[in-house]
């Protein structure tokens, strides 16, 4: 993917010092360097083939049961003709075990604090006929003037290739470092409302000349992932062949951030028993110090049966 980069606007860096890397633990290597080079310059990176052919085959055939088209989008950002499936990551042990990679994890170590959670966790498959989404960046909800460090970091990963016809997803590089003023332009047609379904109709909604001629598309084989910035402007693109195009989206927020999607109550404290304790952690069921998160005065953990 060959991509020029435009816009640029001073801002905090998006990497951490070495010595507040240093404090955090992170185990640096060539390739977790990379991603963070490519991070703090661009506001993504693109990682091919994170995994194998067979583990996109195995997530395939565990989202089967939940892609029925029945459960479209009630507005247009979430797309009228996009299925979605969301708290993904209690539906299958696939989908909690992608939520801690160790190459995603190690990214997040750099960029978030200590203690992050796990803010959205969800099935994406854009059908055909899908409008483009519009732009907008993930942390834009937590009101921190900008340019700023970003709250969370997204992942997408490809369980289609990603191409221009089906709905790659399309990114405005270097629109991390953008402020406010660029950013509440790009958001100006966005509407959240859920609509009445007799008028959930695909609609495209024109960006300015400026901002199109900046956006790229991430186009990308199945099993690669696309990580980036809360802070960086991107959308869903349209679906215009006449296949579905089907992704999982992470993203991992500060420990001091509202998570979108509330786990606790997204499926019973039974099923997050049998997760791993690191999952336990990133779905809220940890303690950001001195005492974020308790129950009552206890370790939300210890609810689970788990000392």
């Amino acid at each position: 993917m060959n991509l020029r980069l435009r816009g640029f606007r001073p801002a905090q860096p998006a990497l951490r010092s070495d010595d507040e890397l240093w404090h955090y633990g992170v185990v640096m290597n060539d390739g977790i360097a990379h991603d963070l080079e490519r991070l703090d310059a661009d506001g993504f990176v693109l990682i091919e083939r994170l995994l194998s052919a067979d583990e996109v085959a195995a997530m395939r055939a565990a989202l089967r049961p939940h892609l029925t088209a029945e459960l479209l989008g009630r507005n247009n950002f979430e797309g009228h003709r996009t299925e979605r499936v969301y708290a993904l990551v209690g539906k299958h042990p696939l989908f909690a075990a992608l939520v801690e990679h160790p190459r995603i994890l190690a990214i997040c170590d750099a960029l978030l604090e200590a203690n992050y959670l796990l803010t959205a966790s969800q099935a994406i498959n854009i059908l055909p006929g899908e409008t483009p989404q519009p732009l907008h960046s993930d942390d834009t909800f937590y009101r921190i003037a900008r340019p700023r460090r970003a709250v969370s970091v997204s992942t997408i990963v490809a369980l289609d290739d990603f191409t221009l016809e089906n709905g790659a997803t399309q990114i405005i590089p270097g629109s991390h470092r953008w402020d406010d003023r660029f950013i509440e332009a790009s958001f100006a047609g966005v509407d959240f409302r859920t609509r009445d379904p007799a008028a959930r109709v695909p609609e495209d909604t024109p960006l300015p000349r400026e901002l199109t001629a900046q956006l790229r598309d991430a186009t990308m084989s199945a099993g690669s992932v696309i990580v980036f910035l809360g802070t960086l402007l991107h959308r869903g693109g349209a679906n215009r062949s006449a296949a579905a195009r089907l992704a999982v989206s992470n993203q991992y927020c500060e420990p001091w951030a509202r998570q979108q999607e509330n786990y606790t109550l997204a499926f019973p404290p039974e099923r997050a028993r049998h997760l791993s304790e690191r999952v336990q952690q990133l779905l809220g069921y940890s303690i950001h110090p001195p005492f974020m998160g308790h129950v009552n005065g206890i370790h939300p953990r210890r609810l689970l049966g788990v000392d």
